[in-house]
């Protein structure tokens, strides 16, 4: 087979040195697998005999850390390289392939022989676009339970299928995904959420037990109908929305959660049913999902908002001052990204027409509202806190911000009274009521 991988220039600096130290050195996983696939990559992986004392001693010149047991990452013009020592009982490119999880990421290129080292099929399950463990699954998923999860990130990011005795070994181990760190998880879970096409994924994360472990919530939302067929009422419309948000991660984590809260706070009424303030239910469990799963303050807080605010219920009876009053309840920099959210939402519910339609409408009087800059927030205001209080002789407090705050109410509803002189005037007013 004719095959070459293209490497930097950093990377062969590493293979000469080690090569020249007397070291047996491989590219190896990852890398191996994506450039046979001729998918873009930045990782690289190189598997050597050396130890990791060795390998520091080696690059002396060259920044390095360890993150993981028995590796050594090397830090260059923006470019990360990890070295990995030999896994196994022996200290050989075979055994060391032998530990890794799945066969197209157990092989690997020796650059000085120009050849593939592939001894458990790996490229023959590329062809077969099959994911399989390598050897015993049970002893693979054992050594690291997180593989669990990856044999269904990579089965969703590359279009491939689990092979049979890897998924039902997944099936009857799905429990031990309990064991692994939330942080390690949580970001399996988001390359799955940025995959071509996420509810893939998350289907997969169903029949293998997995996702009952991970977000149970998801599957309150997952119904089967009485006509003996599979129709997936909240989860399905959460899957469809998934797919068609816009590939940001925060934004797909939104489409993920913004419903989640439904099932519970399903009721009928007149023989339909209904959901009554489903979006703050979703809201406060969303949070909880994303607290337990260690994901940062910033990105919490911005879901949440979003999934807050994500039913507009927009008319073209808006005034221009109820425009502005959900970009403020929204924030300047999510409003855009809850239209993007809205929009994913209506059609994943199959409302192509009038509400698409109100969409587009309500997106151009933001664009209008944001182009005349006007007052929304109470940075906007022409007076701040420290006029406020020269003006009206007050010290720092609280009762500061709640006038700035009946201020900008005013300003909201009336643009032209935005200016120093007739602010003041009003906070005189404001704080004689």
């Amino acid at each position: 087979m004719q095959f070459k991988i293209h490497t930097p220039e950093f990377v062969e600096f590493i293979i000469r040195r080690l090569n020249d130290a007397g070291c047996q050195v491989y590219i190896a996983g990852g890398a191996v697998r994506d450039a046979f696939l001729q998918r873009p990559f930045s990782d690289w992986d190189i598997a050597t005999d050396a130890k990791p004392e060795e390998i520091r001693n080696e690059f002396p010149d060259v920044r390095h850390f360890s993150l993981k047991h028995g590796t050594v990452t090397l830090v260059k013009s923006g470019h990360n390289c990890e070295i990995t020592t030999f896994r196994g009982k022996n200290p050989t490119i075979n055994d060391d392939l032998a530990c890794r999880d799945f066969t197209i990421n157990a092989m690997a290129w020796d650059l000085e022989a120009g050849c593939i080292i592939d001894p458990y099929g790996g490229l023959y399950d590329i062809a077969k676009k099959t994911i399989r463990a390598v050897e015993k699954p049970s002893e693979r998923f054992k050594e690291d339970p997180l593989r669990l999860l990856r044999s269904v990130r990579f089965a969703a990011e590359l279009g491939f299928k689990i092979e049979r005795s890897t998924k039902q070994t997944i099936i009857n181990m799905a429990e031990k995904i309990h064991t692994v760190a939330p942080e390690r998880i949580r970001n399996e879970l988001v390359k799955i959420l940025m995959s071509p096409k996420p509810s893939e994924g998350f289907y997969l994360l169903v029949r293998t037990g997995l996702l009952k472990h991970l977000v149970p919530e998801l599957l309150e939302g997952y119904r089967r109908q009485q006509n003996n067929h599979h129709q997936y009422t909240i989860f399905r419309h959460i899957m469809k929305s998934l797919d068609l948000v816009e590939r940001v991660p925060f934004l797909k984590l939104t489409a993920l959660l913004h419903d989640i809260g439904k099932p519970r706070s399903r009721k009928k009424n007149q023989g339909r049913w209904t959901f009554y303030g489903h979006e703050k239910l979703s809201a406060d469990m969303a949070r909880e999902i994303m607290l337990r799963l260690k994901f940062s303050r910033d990105i919490i807080q911005k879901v949440s908002d979003l999934i807050t605010h994500h039913m507009i219920n927009y008319h073209s009876g808006w005034s221009d001052s109820a425009v502005r009053r959900l970009i403020r309840r929204t924030g300047r920099e999510n409003i855009v990204h809850l239209l993007t959210l809205r929009r994913a939402d209506i059609m994943a519910h199959g409302q192509y027409g009038q509400d698409s339609y109100l969409i587009e409408e309500l997106e151009a009087r933001i664009k209008d509202q944001l182009i005349k800059k006007t007052a929304i927030e109470q940075k906007d205001l022409a007076i701040d806190g420290n006029k406020v209080m020269e003006a009206l002789g007050l010290s720092p407090g609280p009762q500061v911000g709640k006038i700035l705050d009946k201020l900008l109410n005013e300003v909201i509803d009336n643009p032209e009274m935005n200016n120093e002189a007739l602010l003041i005037s009003m906070a005189r007013k404001v704080i004689f009521i």
